[in-house]
């Protein structure tokens, strides 16, 4: 089956030279047989098409064959057949040109006589023949050429919107295929396909079949009809010559075919860098910490390169066989008139009307062949993008989530149970994750598992969810396997509570309708006040309609987990999971959702995964988990008569026991540890994709937006288009390419215009009595054929490499400032979320490589057309200024018909743009939120939300197919116009003003190249005008100035930094949501040395306040002092580099455990024993070593290799590393089991050692030893002093620490 792409670039011109000067006549015909015997002419349309094409089988075919109806093949044959079909017309004209000439040649001839439109012998009654009426067989043939050119309209009109439609319509099923399918499979899928790479499929895949199957198909079938044609002419006329071009067409083949073999790697290459941006600008607050900015522009520029080489590459393997292509064309036009002239001159086989018919029919073919090849690219492309979609469409999943099938039963009691059950992730199958295990959950009972990272417990709550089957062994609920219900039902019987909750970007109210359809307001606030949740939700301004924003990241900790806990509940669930639910709080958040929890598992099966004991001893059961098996089962006082697994990890929590007894203990568990906390690679995290990402924890660091802001503040930024001269100030160091390919560009243009010397020199050969002078001029003409050829294969292979060259290099250049300029922004620019990191990444994609619109090769176009308008305009202008300028009367219906269709198609690009973003941040929000979305069941809805969005691209396409239509038809069909009036009036110039026929077809063709190369240049300027939008953003991104400024050397530096730092009276508000006041009037110190705590309930300013020491934000009012400086004075990467952090959820690179500690000093060379010494300190060095790839062992995207526990060891090493004077730790051992805690919290300590300290903890045991305990509310310290001191003063943190009561 056939695939092909459109393109609006033009046909090129010199098919429209070749024809226009093709027109020949026979000395020896009569009218009648002149008339019928003609070669057609069909001019290159002024704003043609350049068909982009190949032949592909298997999906084009699944692709097109769907939906393609008969009058679409119609309307693209018949337009297809209308070219040769036009050079029957051609000939006639021509020929009767030619008879003209040689009856006006005749009347020189002194015995002869014109008399009554009669040529007679002087002085003899006998009439030799009669003199043609020039003008009416003109006229004649104008009404042929108004005929044809409205034929071509309709089926032009016809044809591109009856196929642009029906791949509107093929592409929103495909999408709807895609993403439903992409729903439907399991989680283990998942884990081995990232959701960045699925979501790229969405849109650039897709986009790439559309290409493949749109207009193109019917350009294609158009030019295939008249490849027929022409040569079924050919050899009707005449088979001889037909048969000597046809030897020559295979090597123009060959070149099309080698050029698309050899082009298509370039977004391939780009590929790897915008990985790396993707991941820096995603952890950005790591980045700045740490600062990492100009490291990671240069890693960045290194995975440009291939980009480039692969740039510079394509654009010389297209010069090479663009030229190559119109090389052998020329050749193809010597051998022909040379072999031709001789069977009409020599051999009389021939008429010069069969010459022509023959030589332009076969040409014609050959031609619409070739303008196929430049489309192989976007074939190629097209068929993999649609190999790899239709990959996933047709793959059956292992666990269907949407299948109808299963039992559902009658009654649930709610007894679950784990036999034998061994289990890998899908990911690293050689590491097995449970192994035999086999524990019973009874009904109505709390269960509790407990155990070090990595042991299997997320597993096994994961295996009831069913997110994964076991591998052996199964998993019953009331005795049934669970792989024989229906998974909807099993999933809606479960409510689940994760560490870190997943929230959805809209309303609290719609999250929580989430967990079960049809929900009243009233069941809503019934759950939110069970949940804890309804007391802060009615503080808010918009109530329940307050937007939770992207993954929930305008809530804090604990408000996001109680909105978690009302969803879950509002389900009604029969069994309940809560993974770490409350292990991310702070104290007086945990107390109230811990008490909410055990209100609602009373009568519910409950499993409860949990670090912090105390929340799980009165359990009913507990299960002690080891190496992939519950090696213990009891309640708290049993396991602790056992001393096992659960007498450890309680004997590691007890707060004030002896430091010597916990390094005792810490050594018993090194060998397990070692073992049990092996990576777990592809282990799922249960964090969602945006959490993940964060460095600090904002918690409720950003405010609430609602709705009405969101929407305004989405209006597109109006950018005016940037100048060129400073887009090309920006190429200037690649001036010598540019010149170089100027001239080339520039000789390429020259080279078209001779063709209508040499056609119409060609064709004044044939009217040439002496048959000797006509062998010596047609001689002459073809070795000058020759001579074009090789002067054009030389200009374009210039041409090309020079210029991809500049433009590669000025993409990567803007691509590498961009980013740069990007890292140097301030933290609070990329809180908006305009500047999103997938937003700013695709600026980097886009933005960079259309501003070559501007320059690069559109420049070699721009130059080449227009040194063809000049050429070709001089050469009309002096042979007949009369004839020029009627035909210069059309030039601006050319022009316009390109400047229309581009203004059309911009708007609508625009439009499709807006439309498939709205699409893509469902289809994102789904992809990067998957586990929680099948915990609760709402794949279906997200498909339906996917589905309603993609109506509006649909809509805009089908409109657009019209527009499209439309302007090819008036761009095709205003050629035949403009030859009608030319003709018409060149006859009546030859028989009134005695021009000769030759310079007729001279001037006309000379224009209609120009006209050409006019519609050429005026498609280019989409491109050009894109690329000012494109270059504008980007300049705009370049000219900011950042409020604090990371490449800046201003700023006070000191040698003796000693880490002294004051709060005073700081008062500070998120740019992003200036009416919500954070800190209100802090004041606080700290001395060198000394450790200073920040407790207090979510979202009272403690993380803020970290923020400001880093200058991630300067205060609005008030100062940090730090050693006596002002914070604002100070050189933010001389203060940056003083400051070492960790965070609750680290961030580390996709990179290896060693290149993430060498992250924490990006000022020198770190060695190998420094990274070993930080290691060791760490408590991180003997895990190390049992690795098999020790320090180079890759923790794959966000760590996810690694456990948490890992992770956090990782952070503190390479926050030693850098020997930093201030150490923050914002909730560093929150989200660790008791085992990984006691470890980090020891790496910890002796880290803090000579050091100044701030540490935000919610576990109040980790802090009580801290010089100074500052408890904040509202924005300002409420009460501060060493812990007996506060304790005395039994106030807000007496009250904190005894019953984790609200601070107030």
């Amino acid at each position: 089956m056939i695939c092909v792409r459109l393109r609006a670039s033009s046909l090129d011109c010199r098919t429209g030279g070749v024809l226009s000067i093709s027109q020949f006549r026979s000395p020896n015909r009569t009218n009648s047989e002149a008339r019928w015997g003609r070669s057609i002419h069909k001019w290159c349309p002024g704003h043609s098409w350049e068909l982009r094409g190949s032949v592909a089988g298997g999906n084009s075919e699944r692709l097109i064959s769907g939906e393609s109806n008969f009058q679409n093949y119609v309307c693209a044959f018949l337009h297809g057949s209308a070219q040769p079909l036009m050079l029957l017309v051609f000939g006639m004209l021509t020929d009767t040109f030619i008879e003209y000439d040689i009856e006006l040649q005749e009347l020189l001839d002194p015995r002869k006589e014109c008399i009554n439109n009669t040529i007679q012998w002087k002085n003899q009654s006998v009439w030799t023949d009669w003199l043609l009426d020039i003008e009416y067989e003109m006229t004649n043939f104008a009404y042929y050429y108004v005929a044809i050119g409205c034929a071509v309209f309709l089926l032009g009109y016809l044809q591109i919107s009856l196929w642009v439609t029906s791949a509107a319509r093929q592409i929103q099923i495909i999408r709807k295929m895609y993403f439903r399918k992409v729903m439907r499979m399991e989680i283990g899928w998942f884990d081995c396909n990232s959701t960045g790479e699925l979501n790229t499929r969405m849109s650039d895949d897709i986009n790439k079949i559309n290409d493949a199957i749109a207009d193109q198909v019917s350009i294609f079938i158009q030019r295939f009809t008249t490849f027929v044609c022409g040569f079924a002419m050919g050899f009707v006329k005449g088979w001889k010559l037909t048969l000597v071009i046809i030897a020559a067409s295979p090597l123009i083949g060959v070149g099309a075919a080698l050029m698309a073999l050899l082009t298509g790697q370039e977004l391939q290459a780009y590929a790897k860098a915008g990985a790396v941006a993707d991941e820096v600008l995603t952890s950005i607050r790591t980045v700045a910490a740490f600062g990492g900015e100009l490291k990671e522009v240069e890693r960045y520029d290194k995975n440009l390169i291939s980009a480039q080489r692969w740039g510079i590459r394509k654009g010389l393997i297209m010069g090479f066989f663009t030229g190559y292509m119109w090389f052998i064309i020329f050749l193809c036009y010597a051998l022909a008139f040379w072999y031709g002239s001789s069977l009409v001159v020599d051999t009389q086989e021939y008429s010069p009307g069969t010459l022509l018919q023959v030589f332009f029919g076969v040409l014609i073919a050959a031609l619409n062949l070739g303008q196929a090849s430049p489309c192989l690219e976007a074939f190629a492309a097209g068929r993999g993008a649609a190999t790899i979609i239709f990959e996933t469409i047709d793959r059956e999943p292992d666990i269907d989530c949407l299948s109808e099938a299963g039992y559902k039963l009658d009654k649930v009691k709610g007894d679950i149970e784990f036999h034998n059950v061994t289990f890998h992730y899908p990911s690293r199958p050689e590491v097995v994750i449970l192994d035999k295990l086999s524990v019973a959950v009874n009904s109505g009972e709390t269960t509790a598992f407990v155990g070090p990272s990595g042991a299997g417990k997320s597993t096994a709550v994961q295996l009831i969810q069913r997110f994964y089957d076991p591998k052996e062994g199964m998993v019953t609920l009331d005795g049934h396997d669970i792989r024989g219900l229906n998974i909807q039902w099993l999933r809606s019987l479960m409510g689940i509570v994760e560490q870190e909750p997943v929230l959805f970007a809209t309303t609290i109210a719609e999250n929580i309708r989430y967990g079960r359809p049809g929900v009243t307001l009233d069941d809503i606030i019934h759950a939110t006040k069970e949940a804890n949740a309804y007391n802060f939700i009615m503080d808010l301004p918009q109530k329940f309609d307050t937007l939770v924003g992207e993954g929930g990241g305008q809530m804090s900790g604990g408000q996001k987990q109680r909105i978690a806990i009302a969803r879950a509940l509002v389900r009604n669930p029969r069994i309940l999971l809560l993974d770490m639910a409350t292990s991310a709080l702070d104290n007086e958040s945990e107390a109230v959702v811990q008490e909410a929890l055990d209100k609602v598992r009373n009568g519910r099966t409950t499993i409860s995964i949990a670090h912090r004991l105390s929340t799980i001893k009165n359990a009913d059961v507990i299960v002690g988990y080891e190496h992939g098996r519950a090696v213990e089962r009891g309640k708290h006082d049993e396991l602790l008569e056992r001393k096992g697994v659960y007498f450890t990890l309680v004997t590691l929590q007890t707060l004030n026991i002896p430091r010597s007894t916990v390094q005792a203990i810490i050594l018993k568990w090194k060998e397990y540890q070692t073992t049990a906390n092996l990576p777990r690679p592809g282990r799922p995290s249960k964090l969602s994709a945006h959490t993940r990402r964060r460095l600090i924890r904002d918690a409720a660091k950003r405010p609430m937006i609602t709705l009405d802001e969101l929407q305004r503040s989405t209006a597109e930024e109006q950018v005016e288009p940037a100048p060129v001269t400073r887009i090309l100030k920006y190429n200037a160091p690649e001036w010598p390419y540019m010149l170089f390919g100027t001239i080339g560009a520039a000789v390429n243009g020259g080279v078209n215009p001779v063709y209508s010397l040499l056609f119409s020199q060609i064709l004044a050969t044939f009217s040439i009595p002496d048959p000797e002078a006509q062998r010596r001029e047609i001689n002459g003409i073809c070795m000058f054929f020759v001579l074009v050829g090789v002067t054009s294969f030389i200009t374009q292979m210039l041409q090309g490499y020079a210029f991809s060259k500049s433009g590669e290099l000025l993409t990567r250049r803007l691509r590498r400032m961009g980013f740069h300029a990007m890292l140097g922004q301030e933290v609070g620019w990329f809180d908006d979320h305009r500047n999103s990191p997938g937003a700013l990444t695709t600026r980097l994609a886009t933005d960079a490589s259309q501003v070559q619109g501007a320059t690069g090769s559109q420049i070699g176009m721009i130059v080449n057309s227009l040194t063809n308008i000049g050429v070709a305009v001089i050469i009309s202008f002096y042979f007949s200024w009369k004839l020029s300028l009627v035909i210069l009367c059309f030039l601006p219906f050319l022009a316009l018909s390109g400047g229309f269709q581009a203004k059309m198609l911009t708007g609508f690009a625009k439009q499709d743009k807006q439309a498939m973003e709205d699409a893509g941040r469902i289809s994102g929000e789904a992809l990067n939120n998957i586990r929680t979305i099948a915990g609760l069941g709402k794949e279906q809805r997200f498909v339906e939300m996917y589905e309603a969005h993609l109506e509006a691209p649909y809509q805009a396409a089908k409109q657009k197919a019209n527009v499209y239509g439309a302007c090819y038809g008036f761009a095709q069909c205003v050629v035949f116009m403009a030859n009608s009036a030319s003709y018409r009036f060149g006859g009546y110039l030859v028989r009134q003003e005695g021009l000769h026929f030759s310079l007729v077809f001279r001037v006309i063709s000379a224009i209609v190249t120009s006209g050409t190369a006019l519609g050429r240049a005026s498609s280019y300027t989409p491109d050009y005008a894109k690329a000012k939008i494109s270059a504008a953003r980007f300049f705009q991104l370049l000219d900011r100035v950042p409020k604090i400024r990371v490449y800046s050397n201003e700023g006070d530096k000191w040698p003796d930094f000693r880490g002294n730092l004051e709060f005073i009276d700081c008062k500070f508000t998120y740019p992003t949501r200036p009416d919500i006041q954070v800190l209100n009037g802090l004041n606080v110190s700290v001395k060198p040395g000394q450790t200073l705590a920040f407790v207090g309930s979510s979202g009272c300013g403690k993380s803020t306040s970290v923020q400001l020491l880093e200058r991630f934000y300067d205060p609005d009012q008030g100062q940090v002092i730090i050693d006596g400086h002002d914070s604002t004075q100070v050189n933010v990467s001389y203060l940056r580099s003083k400051i070492g952090i960790v965070s609750q959820e680290p961030i580390l690179f996709d990179c290896s455990i060693g290149d993430n500690i060498k992250y924490g000093d990006n000022l020198r060379e770190v060695s190998m024993n420094d990274i070993i010494s930080a290691s060791k300190k760490a408590q991180l060095h003997d895990f190390v070593m049992t690795l098999p790839e020790k320090y180079d062992t890759n923790v794959g995207s966000q760590g996810s290799q690694l456990s948490r526990g890992q992770k956090q060891r990782i952070a503190i090493a390479r926050a030693i590393i850098r020997d930093p004077k201030i150490l923050l730790l914002d909730e560093a051992t929150s989200a660790l089991d008791t085992e990984s805690e006691k470890t980090v919290q020891e790496a910890l300590d002796k880290a803090r050692e000579g050091r100044t300290c701030i540490v935000i903890a919610h576990r109040l045991s980790t802090i009580q030893n801290s010089d100074i305990i500052a408890v904040m509310s509202r924005g300002f310290v409420i009460e501060q002093g060493p812990h007996d001191q506060l304790m005395a003063l039994k106030g807000a943190y007496y009250k904190l620490v005894t019953t984790g009561a609200p601070i107030s």
